[in-house]
């Protein structure tokens, strides 16, 4: 499957909150703070941008959850409903 791409990059900690992954950007940067967020399987620095075809792992207590991008927002955040048109979730 081919993904848009608008050439823009976005810091992991607005995209996680743009997609509906967390529910608030504070909450996204004290994760990203706390290590629990790799991209590429290299853990994630508050200032790290996402693109297309990254692979985001967020590590909970009981196990973990892994997304492809597909597509970066535009817009400040995106309808829960558009959610499976910027991220897929990898098993």
């Amino acid at each position: 499957m081919k993904a848009d791409f608008f050439g823009e990059l976005l810091r992991i900690d607005k995209f996680l909150s743009s997609v509906n992954l967390v529910k608030r950007r504070t909450v996204a940067q004290d994760m990203v703070k706390s290590g629990v967020v790799f991209i590429n399987g290299v853990q994630a620095k508050p200032s790290k941008d996402v693109k297309v075809g990254d692979t985001i792992e967020i590590r909970y207590l009981k196990g973990a959850k892994r997304y492809r991008v597909l597509k970066i927002p535009v817009t400040k955040t995106v309808p829960k409903s558009a959610k499976d048109e910027y991220v897929e979730e990898l098993q």
